[in-house]
């Protein structure tokens, strides 16, 4: 298990399916920051409950509206311009890597906001993730339980 937030972060997006269930929770509005950061504390027994979702949603939604969207934006608008464009291509590549710097920057914000929190308590993945996903519009539990296994192992 990765004692912080953003090793577990990379860890657990290089596993099988993980990207992929990710984009697909991504696209029905679910923050993937907030995913990675509720199953690193699943994993680490933390309890969920409406106050500790309540406390990292208002640490994220700011960052990632003002940052981490704009960025991703961009290089969304840039994709099919960059394929014959070299230098577009060149700069795409830049923002695509801002844009993986902000929202490890995002994580530090996450892991601080929750690290005073006790850890062992609970086992229930499946709080922190269905709290974190809720609201999302058309929710894609199969991605969902995908991101649980990948994390479980089971």
């Amino acid at each position: 298990m990765s004692s912080d937030l953003w090793s577990f972060s990379l860890t657990t997006y290089a596993r099988p399916g993980v990207e992929r269930a990710c984009l697909q929770l991504q696209s029905a509005g679910v923050n993937v920051c907030l995913l990675l950061c509720g199953s690193w504390l699943g994993q680490r027994g933390v309890t969920c409950n409406e106050q500790r979702l309540q406390r990292l949603r208002i640490v994220a939604q700011p960052w990632d509206a003002d940052v981490v969207q704009p960025l991703r934006a961009l290089r969304m608008q840039w994709k099919d311009c960059a394929t014959e464009d070299a230098e577009l291509k060149k700069l795409r590549e830049q923002v695509k890597a801002l844009e993986l710097e902000a929202e490890r920057h995002l994580l530090l914000r996450l892991e601080r906001s929750a690290q005073n929190w006790p850890q062992g308590e609970a086992t229930d993945l499946t709080a922190w993730l269905e709290g974190v996903a809720a609201g999302a519009a058309n929710l894609d539990r199969d991605a969902l339980h995908q991101l649980r296994v990948a994390v479980t192992g089971t």
